[in-house]
């Protein structure tokens, strides 16, 4: 039984149930497939910067001291995240010859690494050092070989996979009844964190838009609110707008699934996007994904797997809700349905212990 080491600064807690979920379920899959996996991992959001530092500090200690103790027997380490993460893997390589893989999710190469000079270098360094690099989208992979030298050979494109035991249809009356939701009423879904660089602005000014076509539509948000300053501005945007919408925090994934079922649209009107996983999930319900064309969006909503729309703009984003309202389409399911074929956790299981094999036996090793 080959063993790894899983490094990754996000991780779900009992308090923090959707903090890093899609790592803790690749952790999880790895481990149903007989991969003996070791982690070591932060499952407590930031409150503060010096209790930020404290947390980074003890992490990065315990990861150190893990490496020393066990060196002798890890085939690799995993970092989720090519900065901070991915230092820890780096560090494992120079001193003890650990070969290491990293995964690009997309907020470490478009706003970390963005932040200095300092850390755009050592984010360099990672990603050069790493015997494979995987990126979680197309546009991630270009950005990996373009704008950090890292050898094409040894990057792959693959996202965290879909949960399809959990993210599968279900009938939408049932799933209505089930949560209480009015049959008739118009469903507008949004899943994800309430902050700025969601959208969540542009879709309030978008629902307004869309409600003088179909007063009979509501839009509910789920996701965490820990930004207190966003949340004002988000309230004052909705007071001015004169508009209702139903907010709850994040939720178990099979109640999330749920919500999924019942909506008649999900939107994902995000500003950046590395993948899009959530909005995978949704295509694997089976409802209508309206999402932004930036990212990893862009290529799984391609081809007509779902609809796209301009970043930033509220009118464009009320054209394509109105049109996966009132354009309900069979060919648009099916194609997502061959799009989440490709994304299930057996296919990037298969795909992932590939690259491990590869990268235990020194074939990608520079």
């Amino acid at each position: 039984m080959r063993r790894i080491a899983v490094f990754s600064n996000m991780y779900p807690s009992e308090k923090h149930p959707t903090f890093g979920i899609f790592v803790k379920n690749q952790v999880e899959l790895l481990r149903s497939k007989g991969i003996q996996v070791d982690l070591i991992a932060i499952d407590e959001p930031g409150k503060g910067k010096v209790a930020t530092i404290k947390k980074y500090l003890a992490w990065f200690l315990k990861s150190i001291g893990f490496l020393i103790r066990h060196k002798k027997h890890l085939s690799l380490t995993h970092a989720h995240y090519a900065f901070p993460t991915g230092v820890l893997s780096l560090i494992g390589k120079r001193l003890f010859r650990i070969p290491y893989v990293v995964t690009v999710h997309g907020g470490d190469i478009d706003k970390m690494a963005a932040k200095s000079e300092r850390i755009a270098g050592y984010t360099r360094k990672v990603l050069q050092g790493a015997d494979a690099v995987i990126t979680v989208g197309e546009r991630l992979k270009n950005d990996v070989i373009t704008k950090f030298g890292v050898k094409e050979e040894h990057v792959h494109v693959m996202s965290m996979g879909v949960n399809t035991e959990i993210f599968q249809p279900m009938p939408k009356e049932e799933a209505r009844k089930q949560l209480d939701i009015p049959q008739n009423e118009k469903l507008l879904l949004f899943v994800g964190n309430m902050i700025e660089a969601k959208g969540v602005l542009e879709l309030v000014d978008a629902f307004d838009i869309v409600r003088k076509d179909h007063p009979e539509a509501a839009l509910h948000l789920i996701g965490s609110s820990k930004d207190e300053r966003f949340m004002e501005t988000l309230a004052k945007r909705m007071l001015s707008k004169d508009v209702r919408i139903s907010h709850q925090e994040p939720l178990p994934q099979k109640e999330v699934a749920k919500w999924i079922a019942a909506a008649d649209v999900f939107v994902l009107p995000s500003h950046h996007e590395g993948f899009g996983l959530v909005a995978l999930e949704a295509m694997a319900v089976g409802t209508t994904v309206v999402g932004t064309d930036v990212g990893g969006l862009s290529f799984l909503l391609n081809n007509g797997a779902g609809i796209l729309v301009e970043p930033k703009n509220p009118e464009s984003l009320a054209a394509g809700l109105k049109e996966g309202l009132e354009e309900p389409s069979e060919s648009r399911r099916k194609i997502a349905e061959e799009k989440v074929a490709e994304h299930t956790y057996d296919v990037i299981a298969d795909r992932l212990t590939a690259i491990y094999d590869a990268v235990s036996k020194g074939k990608n090793a520079k």
